[in-house]
């Protein structure tokens, strides 16, 4: 690539994953000339080393759930094996696919990609590998990392971070997971299907902090029944590695285990930015904007996980639209964290929108809940066990919420995404007609529900 000319472009985007080379194509396609700064492979750590690769993995778990189920639906299977090696290929394979298939987008829209660490010099001005780039807008799309515990140190070896868990080199008997998140969550029900003993520890009250209390109480029963130890409101005290095992303080007692994962949440990547020199501000670690995605200096703007929770790849991807839009001058509603879905890919799923019920508790609501065990297809494909609630605005049938564990539910959650973002009542849900069989059809008994109106239970 021949040397930058000062002010060549319109926009430079420091960080290639979700938010950033999605910001770069919507710059691309409004007109303006890009350059897009990444230290590492293109998709960032979600295709590379989070989303993507974790599913991959998640699905060899639940074909491996479904070998072990087959004799209940007709299907004698003989002897199988477990090749961790090859699952763990396979991640690394979709991965780099797919991050082929981002370079292929950037040659497509025209965006130079530089290779390189950047760092400000001054607003406008960053250097990056010996070289300085210049332009008129920035947006910093960094992302963010896994943080340790001031007494648990991730080394690689026997304490894992996310990136450990997700290339092993042997499966562990006896798994400690801290952090009872997505992550946390994802990671023991992938290592407790494979075979290992997992005991997941959450500091706090109820798993999955972030989920409505009754959907995360479903959920850790259902983790339990599956053979997953779970402690609640309980922090480890101490942990000590060997060569072979890692010693953990529960409550006070030493427990043993193969390998450990740390999965207590992320802190921006603002470290090597040098954000002084561009008068960026930040709190708590996470860079602070408005309503456009503009930090505090004028023409520097931040997206994605740098910019704090929730840290999701389609809230980042959104907020990367957003700013290209504001960057090229066009108005568009504030984002509504509100209506940013989440999703869980463990066994059960879980997935969510709006607000938690615990969250309504000062508002005149109506509940409305369905059990997947009164859904014919649910029961069809042997996964009987779930709920789907929803929760409405008692004066005006506003969705104010909408939780669900169960079959399918990262797929299903959608349909109460666009309910929402079209603000349709309770009115218009009750009137719409859901196929049978179908396990969306739980979603309709759900909203039914809420107006004492449920037909199936």
């Amino acid at each position: 690539m021949t040397e930058i000319e000062p002010g060549k472009y319109d926009v430079l985007i420091i960080g290639g994953g979700p938010g950033g080379y999605t910001a770069a194509i919507r710059c691309a396609q409004l007109g303006l000339q890009v350059a897009l700064i990444e230290k590492g492979e293109l998709g960032g750590v979600c295709l590379n080393w989070g989303c993507i690769p974790t599913k991959s993995l998640l699905h060899s778990a639940d074909v491996l759930r479904e070998i072990k189920k087959a004799g209940d639906v007709g299907i004698r299977v003989g002897s199988f094996d477990i090749d961790l090696g090859t699952m763990v290929q396979r991640s690394r394979d979709v991965a780099a696919q797919l991050s082929q298939g981002v370079k292929h987008l950037m040659r497509k829209n025209g965006i130079d990609v530089v290779v390189g660490v950047a760092r400000f010099l001054e607003p406008g001005l960053v250097e990056a590998n010996g070289r300085q780039f210049r332009a008129a807008n920035i947006i910093l799309a960094t992302g963010a990392s896994a943080r340790d515990l001031p007494h648990v140190k991730t080394d690689g070896k026997l304490v894992w971070t996310a990136r450990e868990a997700m290339t092993p080199s042997f499966l562990p008997g006896k798994l400690l997971v801290i952090g009872a998140g997505a992550i946390g969550v994802e990671f023991a029900s992938f290592y407790s299907t494979l075979g290992s003993s997992v005991t997941l520890v959450e500091a706090l009250d109820q798993i999955l902090p972030t989920e409505d209390a009754e959907i995360a109480t479903l959920a850790q029963a259902a983790f339990e029944k599956e053979g997953i130890r779970v402690l609640t409101g309980i922090a480890v005290e101490e942990v000590k590695s060997s060569a072979k095992k890692v010693s953990a303080s529960i409550n006070g007692k030493q427990e043993k285990y193969d390998a450990l994962i740390l999965a207590v949440g992320v802190s921006g990547n603002v470290q090597d930015l040098n954000l002084e020199a561009a008068g960026v501000s930040t709190d708590k670690g996470f860079v602070t904007v408005d309503s456009r995605q503009q930090t505090d200096t004028t023409g520097i703007y931040a997206i994605g996980d740098v910019t704090g929770a929730p840290c999701l790849a389609h809230k980042a991807s959104h907020e990367g639209v957003k700013a290209a839009e504001s960057i090229a001058g066009l108005n568009h509603a504030p984002l509504d964290r509100k209506r940013i879905p989440g999703c869980t890919y463990s066994y059960p799923q879980i997935a969510s929108i709006g607000s938690t019920e615990a969250a309504l508790a000062d508002r005149e609501i109506k509940v409305g809940r369905f059990p997947f065990v009164a859904n014919g297809k649910a029961h069809a494909i042997g996964e009987a066990d779930g709920l789907v609630k929803t929760i409405f605005d008692a004066s005006s049938g506003e969705l104010l919420g909408a939780h669900m564990i169960g079959p399918g539910v990262t797929e299903l959650i959608q349909g109460f995404v666009i309910a929402m973002g079209l603000e349709t009542t309770e009115a218009e849900l009750i009137e719409t007609i859901f196929p049978h069989p179908t396990l969306s059809e739980s979603m309709h008994e759900s909203v039914l529900s809420a107006y004492g109106r449920e037909l199936n239970i």
